[in-house]
């Protein structure tokens, strides 16, 4: 298990313009193996939050059909090699699906002065690090809503990373929501929790949007109702210094149609059943990565 400083927890979410803690972007090459949506969001994460300029980053992509049009999207340079993005480039992220990781970094000159960022899913730094030539390694857990610049996403430092590396890839992924580090033993919690949660949201809101068509109102408004609720919910929640169960007891009145409903779910078991869902979640993750 790689040994992450505890410094590292100490970072404020949001960079101070001035400090010790502020990166130099701005004279990172940056260089994505792999185009596609995940790797475009970042792109856009950080050529809109002006980390650094778009002439700095390249990315690969094979199909030269697809280069082009990634390259007109996001007004950077697509090349069709691997191995002439990695060489230009000060930090590499590696967006590939996860069967061809190896496959690429086999290919891929590099060396200690490169930084390596894995975006891909259930690939772990060890397996990484037979690749990279002592580079320093980061491996990250991103999520779906990061493509709307609301993600949040899991940072691991790997054995060669240093303090600097991490905080650099903070700075990134900051620019598109939020960001924890954390230790590559939970990096299947975090699967479960916030890889795969967006779509368990997504459930419970499509049955609230369902539930309301079967008493008269129509899905779109009912959908509506439920996806601004949830949004909103989340916001004032984070915005909040309550308690989640606190926030509960402040909009349920004493006999009122809140409590009902939370009455009906606490006898469901819900808690339970959610314990299910994020355990085997992690289970099916950790059986990937293996």
């Amino acid at each position: 298990m790689c040994i992450i400083n505890k410094t590292f927890y100490l970072v404020n979410h949001k960079f101070k313009k001035k400090g010790k803690f502020m990166t130099n972007l701005k004279n990172k090459k940056i260089g994505f193996i792999g185009c596609g949506k995940m790797a475009s969001a970042i792109i856009s994460g950080i050529t809109s939050a002006k980390l650094t300029e778009t002439h700095n980053i390249t990315a690969s992509e094979i199909n030269q059909d697809f280069a082009r049009i990634k390259s007109e999207e996001l007004s950077i340079k697509v090349l069709c090699n691997n191995n002439e993005v990695a060489k230009n480039s000060d930090i590499i992220f590696i967006a590939t699906k996860p069967s061809q990781v190896v496959d690429v970094l086999e290919t891929l000159e590099l060396n200690e002065t490169k930084l390596i960022v894995s975006i891909a899913a259930g690939v772990k730094i060890s397996n990484i690090e037979k690749y990279t030539q002592k580079a320093p390694v980061i491996r990250v857990m991103p999520n779906a809503p990061l493509t709307v610049q609301e993600g949040m996403s899991a940072i691991v430092k790997g054995t060669f990373a240093k303090e600097e590396d991490v905080l650099i890839v903070k700075e990134i992924l900051e620019s598109l929501g939020k960001c924890i580090v954390t230790y590559e033993s939970q990096i299947d919690i975090v699967t479960a929790i916030s890889g795969s949660g967006p779509a368990f949201f997504y459930k419970i809101i499509h049955e609230m949007a369902l539930a309301g068509e079967k008493l008269g109102m129509s899905y779109k408004d009912a959908l509506l109702l439920a996806e601004q609720t949830a949004l909103g919910s989340a916001k004032l929640m984070m915005n909040s210094k309550l308690t989640p169960t606190e926030l509960i007891e402040n909009i349920s009145t004493k006999g009122g149609c809140t409590e009902v409903g939370v009455s009906v779910m606490n006898n469901a078991d819900t808690e339970t059943l959610m314990n299910e869902v994020i355990l085997k979640t992690k289970e099916k993750a950790e059986a990937l990565g293996n």
